[in-house]
This record gives structure tokens, C-alpha cells and sequence, in this order.
């Protein structure tokens, strides 16, 4: 077997494989009792802008016990030349091979990601499917927002961990470490008994039977395990572990800045948004927390700026009493700060002003639909002369850049709809040249980037189709058209892409053939359009005999069993149904603060929503 770093010189971008970045931790792995590879399924510059990695990475490594690496999808060129000199993949910091590890750990951020995971399995030298790995081989885990719908990939993962990882993780290792020490391990009944943590999903101890229409039947659990898995919840995040240390890399990633979350969850209750039912209830850090996490890591990696993580910036109750503290050492310090995920309708011209003595960048905001119809469906609760006012006031203040997010095949949506996106974008436009108060000298520049709707799991919109592949071509033709000035620029998503994503989003077990056959095929990382191989994907639905539209394009009756319906993420299935109906009249919903509407998320179990009752 050849040396990984022969290999190096021989790649682009070299600085993806070596390791040995500030901050990454080196270990005696003769001292620890577990040792864990985080896995990331896409490439380096990407996993290592995650938040969510650094968090745990810290965490696991902060435990004396336990020695966690990072891994990352090789680009092909490293592929192949791993493949050619029987090379196989490696954790970072110790550069041994993945079969050295306890635990292969996999965060599902994003279904395309998936064939990765395969991918990276084999490329250890492991047999990708759980039923043909025994004791010798490492317990393949996984978590993360695609967990939700853990079926597609449930043949190629020991277990799952649903919800918020930071005390399930540790005590799902812990029951690994406590039965290696007593000589009790088994993998059989290893998962057995982690099936009975909180949070914990092991797939191979259920049995899923299907009706002959192809819907399911029944999910029946075995051998004691529960019949209905919950979520877990970190309920108090002052007190919960965040590092004071990012691992900084040697090249540039996609987020190449220090992180600091403020809170989690979201009270907007947009029906289209699984994050914004999946993470409930809202629970948020202090200012004081807040700004010791940020100077911490700021003066821990040498960033000059930093961004506040969270769903919706601007819904944090205390962001007008947080940042004069961050400013009062950012500006001293000459650091940036970096608000993304702002609404419209809470941006305030205090918050123009003093974001003011900042360096200035494009703002981003999410209108998701063109006209005040389909923005009531589903339940965006922003109004067009909201959306004026606060690009007025961001052009007052000094922008000249403005980026608008929108989905196009929304649930009701019509060609009318479609063309409002354009028409919305030419009134911003119209609107910055009639204010006196823009900034002199300077052309306007709106950026509008249109997805496509891909209903997802947890969501009022799980039961709806998507458009199809046609009708989804045509409504971007439609904007296109509409779109008059140069003054907008439009990006559109490919929607033979989406149409995959919400395949696999909502789909069941039967998939993962499909899944092992597409990535036989020469699929490896599907989530970068230039490797993605559309007629490859069909091909293997109709391999294994299954229809893609049976997945995507179908709605789905209220009563049918979904294959997610045995994991209870805290939002019931009863309001998520009213929440449907109401889409289907334009009725909108009040989000968490202004009255509380029922979800399901706060009497949980101990769960608190933002009023703390």
C-alpha cells in the first residue's frame, strides 16, 4: 500500500488531505478507549464551513476518552489515484485508515449527498451495507436534518441519532465504551440496547411491509425496540458545551469565518421549511454567552470576522442589546461582523445604523414568492410594502446590493405568481432610484435566485407534489421573460436536480437499491452539478422497478401511512394537517411570539417554546 502523501502533489488542491490545520487535535490513540471518524460526504471546503461538525468535533474531543477525526469526500482525481494504489480513506489527524475507527459517523445535510456516503464506505474498504458488516468492522452512525427521512439510506447505517446530537452522541459511545470494557460487546446486541437511548433509531429492528400500491403498509418494531423514536432537544444552550476553537483551514472554504449560534429553532412557521418545524422549539443563548463564544474563537483562529448562526438573524429578541457588545471589541479589533438569514420585516433602521460602521456587503433577504397570494399560502408573513420599507432602508443606509431568494413551484402557484418574482425585482429597482437617500454615484444590483419547491418530510407541504420536470421548465421560461432590466440578475436551480432531491427526501426503503445501483454506476458526488448524471438516476429507478413519480409528483392522502411517521420530531401530524388546509385558503398562521398555535413542540415531553411557560 502506497503513502497518502505520494498522492498529494499529484491532486488539486492538496490542502483537502493532509491534516495538520491549527486547532485539529492530535491524540495517544492508545490512551483513549473509542475512537470516532466524523465523516463529512461532500468535499473538504464545504464539510469544514459546517457548523454543526466543528460543534460535535469539539465536544467529542473535549472527553479524554474519546479521539474524533474529521473525514471529507475526496474529489475524483484523489479518488482515483486511492483506487489505483489500494490506498484506502483516512482520518485527517492520525492519517489511519477508516477501519481503524470505532464509529464512521455521517452528517446528512443534503440528500444528494448521499451516493457519497456509499462512495465513502467503500472507499475504506468496508461492505457498504449494514446486514454484511460484522464485530470486526467499525458501527456506522448517522444524524443530522436528513435523518428525519433516514429510510432511503437505512440499509447502509447501523443506527441514526434524531434531533440535536451534543448528549445523545456522547451517551450512545458511552454504552460502546462500558460494554467493551465489560467484554459484553456484541454489534447484535450493541444496537439492541442503544435502541433504547432517547433519540436513537437502529432501522434493522423494524420491519416495514407495503400495500399493493406501493404505499406502506406498516412499520412494526422487534426485538423491544420502541415504537415510536423521538427527537432529542438541547433545552438549555447557555450551558450546553460550544467550542471556544475552530480547526482553521489551510485553504479557502465556503464559510471561511468564525461562527457563533444564538439561538435555535424558529417561530415563523413557513410551510415550506423543515428546518423551521424540525428544530422547535425556540430556544436561545444570552448576550453575555453569546459574546464570549465570539471573542473566544476570534482570538482562538485569527478571524477578522465572524457570523451569528441561526434561522431568522433578525428574530433574535435581544440582537439590539447584543450588538453594541460585539461591536464595542469588533471595531477595536478591526472584525466584521456578518448577520445572514435577516427578514425583511425585521430589520430595524437602528440596526441599519450601526451595522453602518461595518464593512459593507450585499444584504440577502427571502421573499420565496412573487405576489402576496402565494406569500399568505404559504405563510411567509411578509407583505410587499414591508419588503419596500426595508430595502428603502437598507439603501438609505448605505447598500447598493440586494439579494432575493424565491421558489418556483410552490403549492397553488400560478404563471401569475411566477411573473410577480420579476415584477417584485423591477419595483426594488424603480424603488432605489426614486429614494433621495441612496448612495450617490452607484447602480443598483438585485440578484434574484429562484430554487425549486421540494416538499420535504415534517412539513404542512410533506402531502403535496412536486411540479413536474415540464412544468417546472416552463414557470422558469415564464420569469425569464418576465425579467425587463439589466439591473437583475437571474439564477435559476436545474430542476432535474430538485427532482431527485425529492425522490429521496420523501422516499422508503425500497430506494436504497436504487441508491447502491446508481452509485455502482458511477455515481459519487451527486450534490455538484458537474457529477451529477441525471439518465444514470433514471436508469437505475427502472433497474430496480420503481417510478421516480411514485416519490415526487404524487399527492399523498392524509391518511397514508409515510415513511417517517415512527419518528416524532415534536410537531404533530394534526396541526401540520390544518396548516395544509390553511395553504389552500391563502390563510396565514401567527408565528410563536404572537400566539401560540398548538404544534405540538412545546407541551413535548419537557420542551419550552419562546413564550417558557
Amino acid at each position: 500500500m502506497a503513502n497518502p502523501d505520494e498522492l498529494f502533489l499529484k491532486v488539486q488542491k492538496p490542502s483537502r488531505y493532509t491534516g495538520g490545520e491549527l486547532n485539529s487535535v492530535m491524540k495517544d490513540k492508545t490512551a483513549v478507549d473509542v475512537r470516532f471518524a466524523f465523516c463529512f460526504p461532500d468535499l473538504y471546503e464545504v464539510g469544514m464551513s459546517h457548523l454543526g461538525m466543528k460543534i460535535l468535533y469539539g465536544l467529542f474531543n473535549h472527553q479524554p476518552w474519546l479521539w474524533c477525526e474529521r473525514v471529507f469526500a475526496p474529489d475524483t482525481d484523489m479518488e482515483a489515484l486511492m483506487r489505483e494504489n489500494h490506498i484506502p480513506l483516512w482520518g485527517l489527524e492520525s492519517r489511519d485508515p477508516l477501519s481503524a475507527f470505532d464509529f464512521i459517523g455521517f452528517t446528512l445535510q443534503y440528500e444528494m449527498s448521499f451516493t457519497a456516503i456509499l462512495n465513502m464506505l467503500d472507499l475504506a474498504g468496508l461492505p457498504i451495507r449494514s446486514a454484511d458488516r460484522d464485530e470486526s468492522h467499525p458501527i456506522v452512525v448517522a444524524g443530522g436534518p436528513c435523518a428525519c427521512n433516514p429510510e432511503p439510506i437505512a440499509d447502509f447505517v447501523d443506527l441514526f441519532f434524531l434531533g440535536e446530537g451534543e448528549e445523545v452522541d456522547l451517551e450512545v459511545l458511552e454504552l460502546y465504551r462500558e460494554m467493551k470494557r465489560a467484554g459484553c460487546y456484541t454489534k447484535a446486541e450493541f444496537l439492541r440496547r442503544a435502541a433504547q437511548i432517547e433519540g436513537v433509531y437502529v432501522p434493522s429492528l423494524y420491519e416495514v411491509t407495503y400495500n399493493e400500491d406501493g404505499t406502506i403498509g406498516a412499520v412494526t418494531p422487534k426485538d423491544g425496540a420502541p415504537s415510536v423514536v423521538r427527537k432529542r432537544i438541547i433545552r438549555d444552550l447557555d450551558h450546553c458545551y460550544y467550542p471556544d476553537y475552530f480547526v482553521v483551514p489551510f485553504s479557502d472554504i465556503v464559510f471561511d469565518r468564525a461562527q457563533s449560534e444564538i439561538f435555535r429553532g424558529c417561530i415563523r412557521g413557513c410551510r415550506f421549511c423543515q428546518a423551521g418545524f424540525i428544530y422547535r422549539p425556540v430556544r436561545e443563548k444570552s448576550p453575555e454567552v453569546i459574546n464570549k463564544q465570539s471573542h473566544d474563537l476570534c482570538a482562538s483562529t485569527g478571524y477578522e470576522e465572524f457570523s451569528l448562526s441561526s434561522l431568522s438573524t433578525s428574530d433574535y429578541t435581544r440582537l439590539e442589546e447584543l450588538l453594541p457588545r460585539l461591536l464595542e471589541w469588533s471595531e477595536k479589533e478591526h472584525t466584521n461582523i456578518s448577520l445572514p438569514s435577516l427578514r425583511v420585516d425585521g430589520f430595524s433602521e437602528e440596526l441599519a445604523a450601526r451595522l453602518n460602521v461595518l464593512r459593507r456587503a450585499g444584504l440577502t433577504f427571502a421573499p420565496e414568492a412573487g405576489t402576496q397570494r402565494l406569500r399568505d399560502a404559504i405563510n411567509k408573513n411578509v407583505t410587499e410594502e414591508e419588503i419596500f420599507r426595508t430595502t428603502g432602508k437598507a439603501f438609505s443606509a448605505g447598500w447598493s446590493a440586494v439579494k432575493l431568494y424565491f421558489m418556483l413551484g410552490l403549492p397553488t402557484e400560478t404563471l401569475e405568481d411566477v411573473a410577480g418574482i420579476a415584477h417584485l425585482g423591477q419595483k426594488i429597482v424603480n424603488s432605489f432610484y426614486q429614494n433621495p437617500d441612496r448612495p450617490k454615484g452607484k447602480g443598483v444590483t438585485i440578484s434574484i435566485s429562484c430554487s425549486c419547491f421540494v416538499p420535504k418530510p415534517f412539513t404542512p407541504f410533506q402531502w403535496e407534489p412536486q411540479d413536474t420536470a415540464e412544468q417546472l421548465a416552463e414557470k422558469q421560461q415564464h420569469l425569464r421573460d418576465n425579467v425587463t432590466t439589466k439591473k437583475i440578475s437571474l439564477s435559476t436551480h436545474d430542476n432535474k436536480v430538485s427532482f431527485i432531491e425529492a425522490v429521496l427526501a420523501r422516499g422508503d426503503r425500497r430506494l436504497c437499491a436504487v441508491l447502491e445501483e446508481v452509485w455502482r454506476g458511477g455515481s459519487r458526488l451527486d450534490a455538484w452539478s458537474e457529477y451529477f448524471d441525471y439518465d444514470r438516476w433514471m436508469k437505475a429507478f427502472a433497474q430496480c422497478g420503481l417510478d421516480p413519480a411514485f416519490y415526487a409528483n404524487r399527492r399523498r392522502p392524509y391518511e397514508e401511512v409515510l415513511p417517517w411517521d415512527h419518528l416524532d420530531y415534536g410537531v404533530t401530524k394534526e396541526f401540520l394537517i390544518r396548516e395544509n388546509k390553511k395553504a389552500y385558503a391563502a390563510q396565514t398562521t401567527l408565528n410563536c411570539r404572537q400566539q401560540c398555535q398548538g404544534c405540538g413542540a412545546a407541551c413535548w415531553k419537557e420542551g419550552v417554546c419562546v413564550e417558557r411557560r
